[in-house]
This record gives structure tokens, sequence and C-alpha cells, in this order.
């Protein structure tokens, strides 16, 4: 019977340091910081989310009520213009860019390492896409899902 080592966590925190290190260093981070620092920086978005915050209060009362409230069809029609309107902004649009690049190298960072133990680890992400091309329920036991290995 083989002897199993129980992991040296000093040594994992340090390659885990290393490996943060190494993300934190990377072009996705960079842009993703830049694009930040352009989209806090631009004063349109900045009176729009300001907005936004008000109406989304004004939404949050008439949501109390629903449909049923005087004010409902209107308010729900501008909440939905406004976010619209802060969405096709050009630094809001780079941030989004950044942030989901950002997101898929984490994605594969954790995706690797969790394969690395086994392919039945689920690995979430912010992508629903990226979870269902990983597979069902992350088992492949008695749910009936099969788990698609992707290489």
């Amino acid at each position: 019977m083989e002897t199993l080592e129980a992991a040296d966590i000093t040594q994992l925190m340090l390659e885990s340091h290393e490996l943060s290190s190494m993300i934190n260093q990377s072009r996705e981070v960079s842009e993703y910081l830049q694009a930040k620092r352009e989209m806090e920086s631009d004063t349109e978005v900045q009176r729009l989310l300001v907005l936004f915050e008000k109406k989304k209060e004004q939404y949050e009362d008439v949501q109390r009520f629903g449909k049923y409230h005087p004010d409902y069809n209107h308010i729900s029609k501008e909440v939905r213009e406004l976010k619209r309107t802060i969405e096709l902004r050009d630094s809001v649009q780079a941030f989004k860019r950044a942030e989901d690049a950002l997101d898929e190298l984490l994605y594969q960072v954790s995706r690797t390492i969790a394969h690395a133990v086994s392919d039945t680890i689920k690995v979430p992400s912010n992508n629903p896409f990226l979870e269902v091309q990983s597979g069902g329920c992350g088992t492949g036991g008695s749910c009936g899902c099969s788990v698609k290995k992707l290489s």
C-alpha cells in the first residue's frame, strides 16, 4: 500500500503567493485596472451612476406594489433606459471587456488547478457558458449528467 504524504501547507502558500503575484503582473490585470481608472474618471458615467442609484431606489419603492403601482411602467422603463445608456458608454464597455478577460484568466487558472486534482471538480465561473461546457453537476454520478472533458 502506497504511503500518502500530507500537503506541505507552507510550500503551498508560498506557491500560491507566487501565482497571485504572476497574475497581478499580467496584461489582463493591468488592462483591467487601467479601464477601471478610466471609467471612474469619466464624469458622465459617474453622473449617470448617481442618477441610476436614485432611479433604482424609486424602482424598489414601486416594486413593493408591482404592476399595480401607478408609476411602475414609467419607472421601470426609466431604469432600463438609464442602465442601457450607462452600458453604451465607451469607458464602461472597455471596463466590461477588461473585466471579462480577467475573469477568463482566473477561470482558466482555477480550472487548471482543480482539474489537476480531478476532472470532475466543478469550477465556478461568472460566465454561464463556461460552466455549461464544464458539464453538469460535476459529479458524473446518479443525477445522470455527463461530465464533458475540455482540452
